[in-house]
């Protein structure tokens, strides 16, 4: 084990003397200035070191459930989103429902109205054939008329051949025979025309019975077509309905699409508030854990000299203790007390102190490494912590630091006892040991503490 003192002559690492800092106090100090926590009383912040670690605590609570509480936000912002595109398909579906209900609406539309018109040419055919029925009823009564003509001019002409044969009997004896074949051929040329007048009428009543069949036929026709007609314009009214129903159910459609549409908005809406809110929440989150840190470093760390507060400190040295073994490291730990602290604040005040204080922190952290670990233990007393080097070169290290503290205004020094880790040891032995060394240290110098 090795150490390093500081008394009325410091030695730096190459064991030259270093100029002694001046006791001549300041003009106008008085001796035993008042006592102030700082320099010679326990570290600033100490006191409170767990009220502010605990504030610390609260507000990473409290930034953790307000991006917990983001989070959720987002979630419900996500699922309205969602909602809101549900709705969009659905009324984009109901749309197209009724559109496709106004199509079949005008598809039965032009149906009724090719119904319709099949139904009014069947009508109109049905005229037709009930006029060319008439036509042929009127045709086959003119046909009767004139075979009752023909029957009638028969007759007569039977009648006079009747005459004639009864004239030619008559007359047989008192004329002779030439005259009376004379009147028989005349009477048989009568029914000859007779006869040819009741076949002519015969054919009349044959046509006019054909005709008043085709009458009736035509008549049978025109009524299939009216009532084809009827049940065209039936099935024509039916295709309206439907249309009409279709047509109906199409703006109800469209009535719920824009429903879902205002509801799909009014989602989004609240999607967008709700990521609004969940931003803010996360910016008071961040501003919570910024504020957490700065109050973590203010209870981690001595307020007058940013050097780590015991508590925390012990902490990190814990830490560094394990990288050491880890990584099959040395671990050197330096104890250091701060000479004449008391003197000068009793002398100079505790402004002067304080000062000297800083300056000490100020230049170890100047000398040493950025990783190396500096502690505040108590008044005038640190600790650090020199990962990597032997002992031999910690001492060398805190040997520039001496070399560099008499050479400020405040004129310091510092006694240092050192202790290297060793296998199983504690932070709490380690420093045990390192705080031995110094005792040991001030007992060589002549100097207590």
């Amino acid at each position: 084990m090795s150490g390093l003192s500081s008394d009325d002559r410091p030695v730096d690492a190459t064991g030259g003397e270093i100029e002694q800092p001046s006791a001549t106090p300041d003009p106008g100090t008085a001796a035993g200035g008042p006592a102030r926590a700082g320099s010679d009383a326990a570290p600033a912040g100490a006191a409170t070191a767990a009220d502010e670690q605990s504030s610390s605590e609260r507000r990473d609570q409290a930034g953790e459930q307000r991006d917990e509480a983001g989070g959720r936000r987002d979630r419900v912002g996500h699922r309205r989103d969602e909602a809101g595109e549900r709705r969009d398909e659905a009324g984009d579906r109901r749309d197209t429902a009724g559109d496709r209900r106004d199509t079949a609406g005008d598809v039965r539309d032009d149906a009724a109205g090719l119904r319709d018109e099949t139904a009014q040419q069947r009508d109109a055919a049905g005229v037709e054939r009930d006029q060319a029925g008439s036509q042929r009823d009127m045709l086959s009564a003119q046909r009767d008329v004139l075979s009752a003509q023909r029957d009638r001019a028969g007759e007569r002409r039977d009648a006079a051949a009747e005459r004639r044969d009864e004239s030619a009997r008559g007359q047989d004896s008192v004329l002779g025979a030439r005259i009376t074949a004379e009147i028989l051929e005349r009477s048989a040329l009568s029914r000859q025309a007779a006869a040819s007048d009741r076949t002519r009428a015969a054919q009349d009543r044959s046509a006019g019975a054909d005709e008043r069949a085709m009458a009736q036929h035509d008549r049978g026709i025109a009524h299939d077509d009216r009532r084809a007609g009827a049940g065209e314009r039936a099935e024509s009214g039916l295709d309206r309905d439907v249309a009409h129903a279709d047509r109906r159910a199409g703006a109800g459609e469209r009535g719920e699409a824009e429903l879902d549409r205002g509801v799909a908005q009014a989602d989004r809406g609240a999607g967008a508030r709700e990521r609004g809110e969940a931003e803010l929440d996360r910016e008071t989150a961040l501003a919570d854990r910024g504020a957490s840190a700065v109050e973590r470093a203010y209870s981690s760390h001595d307020a007058l000299t940013g050097a780590y507060l015991r508590g925390s400190g012990f902490v990190e040295l814990t830490r560094e203790i394990a990288r050491a073994r880890r990584d099959d490291q040395s671990l050197v730990l330096a104890f250091l007390d701060v000479d004449g602290l008391k003197a000068v604040n009793d002398a100079h005040g505790h402004a002067r102190g304080d000062r000297m204080l800083r300056a000490v922190v100020d230049t170890l952290r100047a000398k040493l490494r950025s990783h190396d670990l500096v502690i505040r233990y108590g008044g005038d007393e640190f600790v650090c912590a020199v990962a990597g080097l032997s002992v031999a070169d910690a001492a060398e290290r805190l040997g520039w630091v001496n070399h560099a503290l008499v050479r400020l205004p405040e004129r310091a020094s510092v006694t240092v006892g050192l202790a290297e880790l060793r296998a199983g040891e504690t932070a709490e032995d380690l420093v045990a040991r390192a705080d031995a060394a110094l005792y040991e240290q001030r007992l060589h110098t002549g100097r207590g503490r």
